[in-house]
């Protein structure tokens, strides 16, 4: 085998979080660690092809709409090594990005540059440029990171952000990224469910997370999501695989949130979450209902445990209560319940944790609905910024 073939053989993609779903606002979730991979080394530039007229190539309606958003998109589309030893050959990763804006602000995952060396970073555009990336700002709470690239202007493609909040379940998705250090590859699937929370690089959890079918491989970390018209609406973060390669569970930042983020960093030069300060408990039950003699239809976040001091306990909200039963079991006589935010519902903690972090900053009062011992009322709460943050 020719050396290099034997390059090419040891590319491999950036690793994939598996993840594991949080209940706790703050605190106690495991934090994500990306994996290590083999050094990343430099593939032969792709070859500019002219693009076809897909008028005159018998394709589908789908087809043609496929190819040319492929077409259009795979130039905002950035591939990214990553050295973590100082030298072209040492251990990293690999994974995709794309261009945000004219200014030369690329977007991908925290867990993709984390850990490179000064200038070992290398950003490659479907043309064959390749040019170095300098780290903005890095937000580990929800794995995005901003870097930068110095190239003429007309290299720099930026995407058309869409908006998260109106995606429904069954609509078209395609991914274009590097699995598996396979550059400029485009996967479709569709939204396989939204609202999911999955964990960041914290203690704290991401909110309104886009789950989809779309092949979503290591490599493609960082990379776009896009839908059928051109618009990227979340970065493709996590995979649920005990294999690392997909499984037809992918996770993807919403654009929303990315959004918030970027100008955060770009403007402040950090991002600061609110803080609630409470822990939830498992979802609503039967078992919990009829222990509670709850209303049968009612949703929220059952909470486990209030931080001593924290937002949520100067508040009031309240740490469960229990009694002993007839078989000395204890169980509970007496828990809080948020069903809503501001007036708006939520169902899970899911939907608690998207509010937050989408509408609200430190400092900021909200207002917790909350259901106790058989009646709804209404605390204020004034929140601080997360800990550490």
């Amino acid at each position: 085998m020719s050396f290099s073939l034997r390059r090419r053989a040891a590319i491999a993609g950036s690793g994939l979080l598996l993840v594991a779903f949080g209940f706790f606002i703050g605190t106690s979730i495991l934090p994500g660690v990306a994996s290590s991979l083999p050094a990343p080394v430099l593939l032969e530039a792709p070859l500019q092809q002219a693009t076809p007229d897909l008028n005159q190539l018998d394709l589908t309606d789908y087809e043609r709409q496929l190819a040319s958003i492929y077409n259009t998109a795979s130039a905002s589309v950035v591939s990214i090594n990553v050295s973590t030893r100082g030298n072209a050959f040492s251990e990293g990763s690999s994974g995709s990005g794309f261009v945000y804006n004219q200014d030369g602000y690329i977007v991908t995952n925290n867990h993709v540059v984390d850990g490179a060396v000064p200038g070992g970073i290398e950003v490659n555009f479907v043309d064959g440029t390749i040019v170095r990336g300098e780290v903005v700002g890095l937000d580990p709470d929800s794995d995005l990171a901003v870097l930068r690239v110095n190239v003429p202007a007309e290299i720099l493609r930026p995407v058309v952000l869409g908006n998260s909040d109106n995606l429904v379940i069954g609509q078209t998705t395609l991914a274009i990224g590097s699995p598996f250090g396979q550059r400029w590859t485009l996967t479709t699937g569709v939204v396989s469910a939204l609202d999911r929370t999955i964990q960041g690089l914290t203690d704290f959890s991401i909110g309104s997370v886009i789950q989809t079918d779309a092949a979503i491989n290591p490599g493609n970390s960082g990379g776009p999501l896009f839908n059928l018209r051109g618009e990227v609406i979340g970065v493709n973060s996590q995979i649920v695989s005990g294999t690392r390669s997909n499984s037809g569970i992918g996770f993807a930042v919403p654009s929303n949130l990315v959004e918030r983020v970027v100008m955060d960093i770009l403007n402040e030069g950090r991002v600061s979450y609110s803080y609630l300060g409470i822990s939830g408990g498992p979802d609503m039950s039967l078992n919990l209902i009829e222990t509670l003699n709850l209303p049968n239809n009612l949703r929220g976040v059952v909470i486990s445990s209030v931080v001593p001091n924290g937002p949520a306990d100067l508040a009031g909200l309240q740490n469960p209560s229990t009694r002993v039963d007839s078989q000395g079991n204890q169980v509970p006589s007496s828990i809080d319940i948020i069903t809503a935010i501001d007036g708006v519902p939520v169902s899970g903690m899911n939907n608690l944790v998207s509010y937050l972090a989408s509408n609200t900053r430190p400092g900021d009062t909200v207002n917790l609905a909350v259901w106790r011992n058989g009646q709804q009322i209404v605390l204020p709460v004034q929140l601080s910024g997360r800990p550490n943050n």
